[in-house]
């Protein structure tokens, strides 16, 4: 079984930065994407970033020209750069391992990372 392993969390204040990142062991898939979710109190996962096949990066509307993913595919290594964070991005961020697909966000099978808290503070 994969192993995913997310790391960087942590508490700041607003407008300060973070790096996440997110390791996975293991050669279950031959083709796989990686992305980052984040869960909520109360709310169900929802995707903020993620690589594509095709190795373009795509980032939510809410994060665009703050956030940055990236994947260094040598270590299975997917990264977020943080910037100018906000209070309402205090919650729990989750990495998945994951077939790629045109379903890829909603799929069920794939790996995913204990996840690692984020608190910003006003």
């Amino acid at each position: 079984a994969e192993q995913v392993v997310e790391s960087g969390g942590g508490s700041v204040q607003a407008g300060g930065s973070l790096r996440l990142t997110c390791t996975a062991s293991g050669s279950t898939y031959t083709a796989y994407c990686m992305g980052w979710f984040r869960q909520a109190a109360g709310k169900e996962r929802e995707g903020v970033a993620r690589i594509e096949a095709d190795g373009s990066a795509i980032v939510e509307d809410s994060v665009k020209g703050r956030f940055i993913v990236s994947r260094e595919n040598a270590r299975n290594t997917l990264t977020l750069q943080m910037n100018s964070l906000k209070p309402e991005a205090t919650t729990m961020y989750l990495c998945a391992y994951k077939p790629c697909g045109g379903t890829w966000l909603s799929a069920p099978n794939g790996f995913w990372g204990q996840g690692t808290q984020v608190t910003v503070s006003s």
